[in-house]
């Protein structure tokens, strides 16, 4: 999430962080699963990205993870990057939250 947001909306780790964001709504157990709600700005840029715009994130995001070690597809990075946009859009709409599920 804090990839995505600081691709899509051109900021940074540590405006994030001072942000507070991303903001933890559960978990923290020793289980290790955790539930972060998606901040309005990244919420925003999800929903008002283009196709074109998405596809662009996803190659940036590919390279990103690359740096580590992580090889994502191109397909993969574009689905996940659409897949996230709808029901985003949809949320929005409905005037209600985002949520990721992290294990």
């Amino acid at each position: 999430m804090v990839e995505w947001e600081c691709l899509l909306a051109d900021g940074s780790f540590e405006e994030l962080v001072e942000a507070g964001e991303p903001r933890i709504v559960a978990g923290q157990d020793n289980d290790g699963c955790v539930v972060f709600a998606f901040s309005p700005r990244l919420s925003t840029a999800l929903a008002d990205a283009g196709h074109a715009r998405l596809r662009d994130v996803a190659a940036s995001w590919i390279r990103l993870r690359a740096e580590d070690g992580e090889v994502i597809g191109t397909k993969i990075a574009d689905a996940i990057m659409g897949d996230l946009a709808a029901p985003v859009s949809s949320a929005r709409r409905q005037n209600q939250g985002v949520y990721c599920w992290v294990a």
